[in-house]
């Protein structure tokens, strides 16, 4: 195809066309990869549907990647999580680097053995250089592999002609114009009413939308221009509210470009000016002042709140998480490879925010933050300082992170703090990038005994940390019921979510303080302050040791009732540990968490010898095994879900076994296979009705009979209101009740966890949720069924009474707490904690509860 020319695709494949957007698969829905058209096959043999180069066929042999004529790339991607198949069912007729022609054998698959492996055949034709190329005609029908045509793939067209000239790695990105044409349109002035200016999402939404227009424009403040295409040199520009700007254009379609980004720009680019002008025609005589840059009431100079994910205390220096440090090569000798890598880590980057917009939901302040992401990732002017330095023999991951680095310089500069500020979200783009270019890199090293700030933690990055290990840790994103949450609490870690993100300015190596308890870092303490400090943290320290110590001991209160206390887990070192440290057993295996961080899902095999070794590890004590429990807040990056407005309330927990029933069968397969000497019984997590129970019910006992397996005890998570309402229609059919009480309480007060607004607002304490727990322990109790609590408030001392006075006689905590609640049970009288539960049963607010708990009120 020369330039200007189309390239027409032929059907890969025989059998129906079904339009993308029908495509049960929110990536190719969505368009997060790239448009196309998608085949229901009736043939098994996929052909070439072009004339092209095999740039990529993936290992498991069910996708496969195209270079054609004119730059066209595209990717045809064999059904619907084939990838699990890990080759299984494909066999490839092409080698990387081969070159096709259109009707050429690409490879085969046996469509049976998908059918019954995978949830769909249906096969994908994407067009991955969107930036450069459109379908311009698409076919509809019955394909015909080799021969019908299916689609037409043209250029975009670009004005001016030809690449844009270079900048250095040292030119500002708003000092000079874009090319331009000899003819051009310009509008007249029009005025920033942004209250913060031109910062970056409403520049991100300027850029965007600039892209679309075949023309070169520019936008014009006091003399200075900024490409209109490049997010970051539209914000180097410094634009204040009340700036005036002129939109410069040239090319075939300059006038309708000026003229809509002139009313983009009147309009607020997406802003809701609302309480901007509210508060002007409020006080029309008070001048106009510069934004603010004071941080949130809650906060001070030297106090930054949050949230406390996991309790503790920690005092050290501060060490920031660089996303741009790893050790990178300066010099690389071959150009075109080098190029090559760029344009493949920028479409990998690409890919991964898109998905980060998609899962966020209702969360529209996130979805906007990945987007100006999404903006920032594609700007033009750091794209071509890139891609210079390349071709002056520079490594793609050095020229990447120098041109990342040197915008984030001219962002600092600014004399907006708004602006300025985004060099953080700049460095974050940049630093996502740069591991695709470096293939994952060695991780960045803390310091022992320093406390990390992030703008978010990863569950992987929690484990390593606290390996190295660290004081504490502080992210500005995330929530308290998270993995990375839940993994800090079982090591022990301090964590504090939903932090100011003025503490990722702070001073790397500054002392401070974090007191996860009192959901506070304070910043710059005096000598005071810290022997204070000190002191709290020598007194818990002797406090755990005595703990510890007695650990090994049963937890029965004063007046005689035994009470259980198991711990949750996720792997085998954990339940090594819990052991170690007085577990009865485990309340809760999250076996999800083997799920994560990986290209595929575990195999079966892999499955069992994880349980076989937990059970090893366990001996006699008991084991509950937790089907995948992920969805919602909890997604898979190789399991892609359709997007959902309510995320938390679609498919996750037991109703991805509906939607993937292969899965859920390997797994139960897999936990029938291990050998536990005490016996296991299996938990499933978000059950809403009786016919999804039902459903689970019949699918377990297919598995164990066909096993050969003796009965196992199966039971439900206690953790949708529906449940504990019907408590006693679920108890005559299930064997045990765990009560998962994070869940149970977002549901029941309708704030959804993850949110960090109101992720202090949420208590398992509260009334509402207290009396759901006591309907389905009552019910419990009638038919003689076991029933536990695994929820975060097992693990809280100071909640541990309340439970107990409502007959719960098994606790699952997080393992770091064992000895701590099994101490605090010892103290405990169970007939006074009956009381204290009643009367907790009859207030109106979790404060209240918490305040009838307190030292002093509290049963002891």
């Amino acid at each position: 195809m020369h330039p200007g020319e189309s390239l027409t695709l032929l059907a890969p494949l025989s059998g129906p066309i079904v339009p993308i957007e029908s495509v049960p698969d929110a990536v190719f829905a969505d368009k997060i990869v790239g448009d196309g058209i998608s085949i229901d096959p009736i043939s098994q043999t996929l052909l070439a549907p072009c004339d092209a180069t095999v740039t990529q066929l993936h290992a498991a042999r069910h996708a496969i990647t195209l270079s054609a004529a004119g730059g066209v790339e595209i990717m045809i991607h064999v059904g619907i999580d084939t990838v699990g198949l890990k080759g299984e069912g494909f066999t490839a007729r092409v080698s990387q680097g081969d070159r096709v022609s259109a009707g050429q054998a690409l490879l085969e698959f046996d469509a049976d053995l998908l059918l019954r492996k995978a949830p769909s055949l249906l096969t994908q034709i994407v067009v991955l250089s969107g930036e450069t190329s459109a379908i311009v005609e698409r076919a509809s029908g019955v394909a015909r592999a080799g021969a019908s045509r299916l689609m037409t793939v043209s250029p975009r067209r670009r004005a001016g002609g030809g690449a844009p000239r270079a900048s250095s790695a040292g030119e500002a990105g708003a000092s000079r114009p874009p090319p331009r044409a000899t003819v051009g349109v310009t509008s007249a002035l029009v005025v920033v009413p942004n209250p913060h200016g031109l910062h970056a999402r409403p520049a991100a939404v300027l850029a965007s939308e600039a892209k679309s227009f075949a023309a070169d424009i520019s936008v014009e403040l006091a003399g200075r221009n900024a490409n209109a295409k490049s997010v970051v040199a539209l914000m180097n520009l410094g634009a204040g509210p009340g700036a005036e700007l002129r939109i410069v254009g040239s090319g075939s379609e300059a006038a309708r470009a000026v003229a809509r980004l002139v009313e983009l720009v009147r309009s607020g680019l997406g802003e809701d000016l609302s309480a901007a002008n509210a508060a002007r025609m409020a006080e029309p005589e008070r001048a106009a002042a510069p934004a603010s840059s004071t941080p949130r009431a809650a906060d001070d100079a030297r106090h930054v709140h949050g949230v406390s994910a996991s309790p503790g205390l920690a005092i050290g220096p501060i060490c920031k998480i660089d996303p741009l440090a790893a050790d990178v090569d300066e010099h690389a000798s071959d150009t075109e490879a080098e190029l090559a890598r760029l344009q493949k880590a920028l479409r990998h980057t690409r890919l991964e925010l898109k998905q980060l917009v998609a899962a966020s939901g209702k969360r529209v302040e996130q979805a906007q933050i990945f987007s100006a992401h999404l903006t920032m990732l594609d700007d033009p002017e750091m794209i071509t300082r890139t891609e210079v330095a390349i071709v002056e023999g520079k490594s793609a991951a050095f020229a990447w992170r120098e041109a990342v680095m040197a915008s984030c310089r001219e962002l600092a500069r600014l004399s907006n703090p708004l602006l300025a500020a985004r060099a953080n979200d700049l460095r974050d783009v940049g630093g996502r990038a740069l591991r695709h270019l470096v293939g994952g890199g060695e991780a960045q090293a803390a310091p022992a005994g320093s406390i990390v700030v992030a703008e978010s933690l990863t569950p992987s990055e929690v484990v390593r940390l606290a390996d190295q290990p660290v004081a504490g840790l502080v992210s500005v994103l995330g929530g308290t019921t998270s993995h990375a949450a839940i993994l800090a609490r079982s090591l022990g870690l301090p964590y504090l979510v939903g932090a100011s993100a003025s503490l990722l300015a702070v001073e790397a190596g500054a002392t401070a303080v974090l007191d996860a308890e009192g959901a506070v870092v304070l910043l710059r303490p005096t000598e005071a302050e810290l022997d204070a400090y000190r002191g709290r943290l020598g007194a818990r320290k002797a406090l755990r040791e005595r703990q510890e110590a007695a650990a090994g001991e049963r937890a029965v209160t004063r007046d005689g009732v035994r009470v259980a206390v198991l711990a949750n887990i996720a792997s085998a070192d954990d339940a090594r540990k819990a052991v170690r440290l007085g577990a009865e057993g485990v309340g809760l295996l999250r076996t999800e968490l083997m799920f994560f961080d990986r290209d595929a899902a575990p195999t079966e095999a892999e499955q069992t010898a994880a349980y076989q070794e937990i059970a090893d590890a366990l001996g006699e004590r008991p084991l509950v095994v937790r089907t995948l429990d992920v969805g919602g807040d909890k997604p898979l990056s190789y399991m892609p879900l359709p997007a959902e407005d309510n995320p938390l309330l679609g498919i996750r927990g037991l109703r991805i076994g509906a939607l993937h029933p292969a899965l859920l069968r390997s797994q139960l397969r897999a936990i029938l296979a291990a050998r536990a000497p005490a016996g296991h019984r299996i938990l499933l997590p978000m059950v809403a009705s009786l016919e999804e129970l039902r459903e689970a019910k019949q699918v377990l006992e297919e598995e164990r009979r066909r096993a050969g397996s003796p009965p196992v005890a199966l039971g439900v998570m206690v953790e949708v209101p529906s449940v504990a309402v019907q408590a006693d229609r679920f108890a005559a059919e299930v064997d045990f009740f765990s009560i998962g009480t994070n869940d149970l309480t977002q549901y029941t007060l309708a704030m959804d966890r993850t949110h960090p607004r109101l992720a202090g607002r949420q208590d398992a304490l509260h009334p509402a949720v207290l009396r759901l727990i006591d309907t389905a322990v009552q019910a419990a109790k009638k038919r003689e069924r076991h029933v536990g609590i695994c929820g975060a408030v097992a693990s809280d001392p100071e909640a541990v009474a309340v439970l107990v006075g409502l007959g719960v006689t098994e606790l699952s905590v997080s393992v770091q707490a064992i000895p701590e609640v099994k101490a605090r049970i010892r103290e405990l009288d169970a007939a006074r904690c009956r009381e204290i539960a009643r009367a907790a049963l009859d207030l109106g607010t979790a404060a209240e509860v918490r305040a009838l708990l307190a030292p002093g009120a509290r049963p002891g």
